[in-house]
C-alpha cells in the first residue's frame, strides 16, 4: 500500500502541471484578456480613469503625434487605437503582460508551489484571501447536500432492491428519474418563485446564508438562521443527486442478494434483516462508501455554480465564474489549481477507502 501511495503522489505532480499548462496555453489565445478589458474600460470612462492609471491630475491624455509624417508606435491591441502607447505599456506592466508567456508561466508555477497566488487583477486583494472567504459557503453547500443525498438514497436504494418489481419500486423510480431530469438551476428558480417570495409564498429567504445583523444574535438563533437560509439551496442540489446513487445502491444490493452466500445464509435460518445488513450490506456498499470523496468534490466544485448564482451565494463557483468573465487570471488559475489538487487528492483517498472497506483489494499488486 505504501508503494502504491508513493506512485500516486508522484503522478500527482506531472498531472497537475499538465492541466495548468494546457489551460494557461488556451487562455493565451482567448480574446478579451485583462489588458483588452482595461483598455476598453479606460476608453469608456474617459479622462478620469486614464489620470488614475498614469498618475496625472485629470488633464486630457492625448496620443503622441507622429513625427515627420510617420505613423508612430503601434499597439498590438485593436481597442488601444487612439490611446497613448505609454498608457498601454503601463497597463501591460501592471498586469505582468510585459513579460513573455513562458516567463509568466514559470513564475506562476514556482509561486503556486508555495501557495502564493498573488493578487486579483480587478479586486485588488490577495487571491488566497478571496478563496478562503468564499470557501465556507461552498463547503456548506457541498457537505450538507452530499450527506443528505447519502442518508436518503442509500435506504431508498435498499428498499427498492428488497421490493424489486413492485409498485413501490416503479413509482419511486419515476420520481427519482424526474428529479434527475430537471436541471438544478431550473429547480432552484422554481423554488425561489414558489417559496421565496417570487409569486406565491415568502417562507424562505431568497439570497445569502445569514440575515443582515445576525452577527450579534445568540448562537442558537444564528444557527437556526443559517439552517433556514440553507434549505432552498441544499434542496436544489440534492434533488438532482438522488437518481445516480439510489439506482447504484439498488443494483449493488440486487447483485449481492442473488449470490450463493446469501442463499446459504437463508438456508441456515438467518432472518431477512440479518442477511441484508449482516452479509449483503458490507459487500454492496463497497463502491458507494468508497465513492463518497469523489461525490463530495463533484457537488462542491461543479454542481453548485448555478445554484450559487440563483441564490446570490458568494461561493467558489460564483468566484470562478466572475473571474472567467473578467479574465481575472490569478483567481482563475488559483481556483483551477486548488480544484485540481483537491480532486486528485480525493481520488487517492477514494482508493484508500476501497482498501479500508474491503481488505481483499490491494492496489499495490497492480502492475
Amino acid at each position: 500500500m505504501g508503494a502504491y501511495l508513493l506512485r500516486r503522489l508522484a503522478l500527482l505532480v506531472p498531472t497537475l502541471f499538465g492541466i495548468i499548462l494546457i489551460n494557461f496555453a488556451v487562455t493565451q489565445f482567448a480574446p478579451g484578456g485583462p489588458v483588452e478589458q482595461m483598455i476598453a474600460e479606460l476608453r469608456g470612462q474617459g479622462n478620469t480613469s486614464l489620470g488614475r492609471l498614469t498618475g496625472e491630475g485629470g488633464g486630457e491624455v492625448r496620443p503622441p503625434q507622429p513625427q515627420g509624417g510617420g505613423e508612430g508606435p503601434r499597439s498590438t491591441y485593436r481597442g488601444a487605437r487612439g490611446l497613448d502607447p505609454a498608457v498601454v505599456a503601463d497597463i501591460e506592466k501592471t498586469f505582468g503582460f510585459d513579460k513573455p508567456a513562458t516567463t509568466r508561466f514559470w513564475e506562476m508555477i514556482t509561486s503556486y508551489l508555495r501557495f502564493d497566488f498573488g493578487d486579483s487583477l480587478f479586486r485588488g486583494r490577495p487571491v488566497l484571501d478571496l478563496i478562503l472567504e468564499r470557501l465556507p459557503v461552498s463547503i456548506s453547500l457541498g457537505l450538507w447536500s452530499t450527506l443528505i443525498i447519502y442518508f436518503v438514497s442509500i435506504p431508498l436504494g435498499i428498499r427498492k432492491a428488497v421490493r424489486d418489481g413492485t409498485r413501490f419500486d416503479a413509482w419511486t423510480s419515476g420520481v427519482v428519474l424526474l428529479g434527475y431530469a430537471i436541471p438544478g438551476f431550473l429547480f432552484a428558480i422554481m423554488l425561489v418563485v414558489i417559496f421565496a417570495g417570487g409569486s406565491f409564498f415568502q417562507w424562505f429567504p431568497s439570497r445569502g446564508l445569514t440575515t443582515s445583523g445576525s452577527e450579534t444574535w445568540p448562537f442558537l438563533q444564528r444557527a437556526a438562521d443559517y439552517a433556514w437560509h440553507m434549505v432552498l439551496p441544499t434542496v436544489a442540489l440534492v434533488v438532482g443527486g438522488f437518481a445516480g446513487l439510489t439506482m447504484l445502491t439498488k443494483n449493488a444490493f440486487l447483485d449481492e442478494i442473488n449470490k450463493q452466500y446469501v442463499l446459504t445464509a437463508r438456508a441456515k435460518g438467518a432472518g431477512e434483516g440479518r442477511v441484508l445488513y449482516g452479509h449483503v450490506f458490507r459487500n454492496a456498499m463497497l463502491l458507494i462508501i468508497a465513492g463518497f470523496p469523489a461525490a463530495f468534490i463533484g457537488i462542491l466544485f461543479t454542481g453548485a455554480l448555478l445554484v450559487e448564482i440563483v441564490f446570490s451565494l458568494d461561493g467558489l463557483g460564483l468566484l470562478g465564474f466572475e473571474s472567467a468573465i473578467r479574465r481575472d487570471y490569478p483567481v482563475m488559475f488559483a481556483t483551477l489549481y486548488i480544484f485540481t489538487l483537491l480532486g486528485l487528492v480525493m481520488q487517492i483517498i477514494g482508493d484508500i477507502s476501497y482498501m479500508l472497506v474491503d481488505p481483499r483489494i490491494d492496489f499495490s499488486a497492480r502492475r
